[in-house]
């Protein structure tokens, strides 16, 4: 006789969904495109969401791509409308609207709140490594005279 699978709470399939919008915040998702993912129609999919995580698909999507929007307005020299179209948004109008909303600045206004990025541009450690390197080595090997 083969094993009972204990039903899959509703909940799950909404964190599929949840997880495409973090991953794929900067495609041109709609509501229909998570609702596939979490195996419901678009309407029922709205209002299990919304009481799950305290907001609809749209708006956790559209809150995504403002965090990251921010985070590269604060780590990059990136225009504000690169950014904009980077993230997934349309226009830069209503995604300086919506930023406004959000965070209380135009997306200009914010970059200038925080240092420049180049003031905190990351080195990768492979090229520390190879300029922290002794430039006169000391082992035996490396002298001319062959002798141990």
């Amino acid at each position: 006789m083969p094993p009972v699978l204990a039903p899959v709470p509703p909940a799950r399939h909404l964190l599929r969904a949840k997880d495409l919008a973090d991953s794929r915040y900067f495609e041109p998702l709609a509501v229909a495109d998570l609702a596939r993912a979490a195996r419901l129609s678009p309407a029922h999919f709205s209002r299990e969401f919304r009481r799950a995580f305290g907001e609809s698909p749209h708006q956790y999507l559209m809150t995504r791509r403002l965090e990251r929007a921010a985070t590269l307005l604060r780590t990059t020299d990136r225009s504000v409308a690169d950014i904009c179209l980077s993230v997934g948004l349309e226009g830069v109008g209503s995604f300086t609207t919506s930023f406004r909303r959000m965070f209380g600045l135009s997306p200009t206004a914010y970059r200038a709140s925080f240092p420049p990025a180049a003031d905190r541009a990351l080195v990768p450690t492979c090229v520390l490594r190879v300029y922290g390197r002794p430039q006169h080595r000391t082992f035996r090997e490396d002298t001319s005279s062959g002798t141990p």
